[in-house]
Parts: C-alpha cells; structure tokens; sequence
C-alpha cells in the first residue's frame, strides 16, 4: 500500500484546486445555460405554431443523438476551421449547454404539459393574461414535476465536464493527466481524481433529492410563496380565534 500513494500531492495542492474552481465554473454556467435554452425550446415545442414545433423537435432529436464528445470537437476544433474562433471555456460551456438544452426541454415538456388544464381555465377565470397563467400557475407546479429529471442532468453535467479534457480545458481530469505525465503514477492519480468527483457528486445528489422531498412535502420553493404562506394561516389563525371563543361561549351557556 506505501507503494501505492507516492506522489506529493502538496506541490500539486494549488493547481488541483485551480482546476476544482474551473470545473465548478464549466458546470455551473453550463447548467445556467441550459436551463435557459432547454425551456425556451420546451415552450417552442408547446407552440400553437407549426414552424417552431418543427424547429424546436430538430433541435432536440439532432442533439440527443449526437455524442458529447463530437459535439465538444465541433466546438473547439471544427468552429475553428471554419474560420470562427472560440476559446477554451467558451467551446466546452457551448458543448454542454446545446447538448443538455436537448433533454431538459423534454423534461420541462413533459413537466408543463403534466399541468392540468383546469389550471390554465381557472386563471383565465380569474382574468390572468397568458403570461400570468404560466408565471403563478404553470411554471411552479411543472418545476416541482420537473425537478427529479432536473436534478439528474446536474449531476451528470458535473461529470461530463471531465470530457473536456480532450480540448484542455484545465479542469480536474485534464490536471489528472498533466500530473500522470509528470510523475507516471497512474493508477493513483486518477483515483484521487475519481475521489475528487464523487466527494463532488454524491453530496451534490444527496442535497437535490433532499430538495425533491421538501418540495414533495409542499414546502414553497421561492421566499416570496413562503412570505405569502405565512401570511394566509396567520389570517387563519385570526379568523380561527372568534370561532374559538363563540364556541367556548356556548358551551358555558349550556352548562
């Protein structure tokens, strides 16, 4: 076993959290991206018009059949030969926000069109535009369907990022590989980095599902619904009180 660990991994302390910082950056602004774009298709697909139904289901069946890693070369490489040229973040975030806008636009599909349309008639009712009905009707009961899938792709996002380590990207895997060529230990190595990602991913995951189970549990996602939960049973409770005390009256009377 002392055999095994034999890199100093002191003198690699600084660059290795140098590319923890790059990869945490390539997921974030890559989910960010995604969300945006897989929503903005979602609601194409929804759309009473046919031309964007068929632009938005083009999209989404080129890019959920094309591998990652052609897409990621596409960027880098293929943009660059033709003349448009990207850098190095840029490239991987656009990889992975055009690649995983495909399968969250039908995770948030699937979610807006779970909402029942007695939903929709009854903000109509209520004399609701368009965009008030999905904005305080639609949108928070299909986030709560959507969220599981949601999750997922986060999850799973965070591990694609490690594919970049064909272009360089100086994230944890492409620091994995400039430490294996200069210590030739392998085996370590990539076990420590392979560490890394689970002590990234699993407690990442954790938190989602315990999200996924709160928000299960009917507990309000944004401040502004908690504020507005808070208000109505403390009016509850007020209207509650005269019930209380007529009720404590009557039965004095009767004995």
């Amino acid at each position: 076993m002392s055999d095994l660990f034999q890199v100093p991994w002191s003198d690699y302390r600084p660059d290795l959290l140098d590319a923890l910082w790059r990869t945490l950056s390539y997921t974030v602004v890559s989910f960010v991206g995604a969300v945006l774009l897989g929503l903005a298709v979602a609601l194409l697909r929804l759309s009473r018009a046919w031309p964007a139904r068929a632009v938005a289901a083009v999209y989404t069946e080129l890019f959920k059949n094309i591998p990652l890693l052609a897409i990621i070369f596409l960027s880098y490489f293929g943009l660059a030969s033709a003349g448009i040229r990207l850098d190095v973040f840029t490239a991987g975030c656009l990889s992975l926000v055009v690649f995983y806008a495909a399968y969250l636009s039908e995770i948030f599909r699937s979610a807006i069109s779970g909402v029942h349309a007695g939903q929709t008639e009854a903000g109509q009712a209520l004399g609701l535009g368009r965009v008030g009905i999905f904005g305080h009707i639609v949108l928070p009961q299909a986030v709560r369907q959507a969220l599981p899938g949601t999750n997922t792709m986060l999850v799973d996002l965070l591990k694609s990022t490690s594919l970049l380590v064909t272009v360089s990207a100086a994230e944890l895997m492409s620091e994995g590989r400039l430490i294996t060529s200069s210590t030739f230990r392998a085996l370590e190595v990539y076990l420590v980095i392979s560490a890394i990602y689970f002590a990234l991913c699993y407690p990442l995951s954790q938190l989602l599902l315990l999200l996924e189970r709160r928000v299960r549990a009917g507990v309000p996602l944004s401040p502004w619904r908690r504020r507005r939960l808070r208000a109505a049973r403390a009016l509850l409770a007020q209207d509650a009180l005269p019930d209380r005390a007529v009720g404590a009256d009557v039965k004095a009377g009767a004995v």
